[in-house]
């Protein structure tokens, strides 16, 4: 009698576990910070190298820009060195303050009242996406600088794109956003 117990009980712990397994094998996995724009589908994806990424878009209301590696090349640049927390090293990337490129779209640099309540959705090719507000890539509210970089340690980027967008704040770099193609700059309601 207390064998066919023991055994009804592991059948159960089995069966169970079983069950258990089938579920997980057969669910999706959790979306990863940063990867909203990617449907749930295709994160086997999220690993294969990015799209080529094209010129980089910004846009503020019904105006927006469009610039290449060429026209950020052009534009005064400013260099920073920034520890990255994936490889454990410190390296130094040369790009134009975010805030330059806004404020040619008509986004002030004056930190008060309305100006606060904007944010921008910064995205790459990839579909990773990052959500910065625009006292944290304004110098004159937060102690940062936020650029898109075109060099890292005095070479053209190209592993992560053309363009990439760097904050040297952020302890971890989860929101600096490779192969950089696109931000929007929106209001909170």
């Amino acid at each position: 009698m207390k064998h066919s117990s023991v055994y009804a009980v592991i059948f159960v712990l089995t069966m169970s576990f079983a069950a258990v397994a089938v579920r997980a094998q057969n669910s999706q996995p959790p979306m990863p910070m940063g990867q909203s724009s990617m449907p749930m589908g295709q994160m086997g994806e999220m690993y294969k190298p990015a799209p080529p990424a094209g010129p980089l878009k910004i846009s503020f209301g019904e105006k927006s820009a469009t610039w290449t590696p060429a026209t950020v090349a052009s534009l005064p640049h400013v260099a920073v060195t920034v520890h990255n927390e994936h490889t454990k090293a410190d390296d130094t990337y040369s790009g134009v303050p975010l805030m330059n490129l806004l404020t040619r779209l008509g986004v002030s640099d004056q930190p008060h009242g309305k100006y606060l309540r904007f944010y921008l959705v910064a995205a790459g090719s990839d579909g990773y996406d990052a959500v910065y507000s625009i006292g944290e890539v304004n110098p004159k509210v937060h102690d940062t600088t936020v650029i898109v970089a075109d060099t890292e340690n005095g070479k053209a980027l190209t592993g992560d794109g053309p363009l990439k967008l760097i904050d040297t704040r952020d302890k971890h770099p989860a929101r600096w956003v490779r192969n950089l193609v696109a931000i929007k700059v929106l209001a909170a309601e």
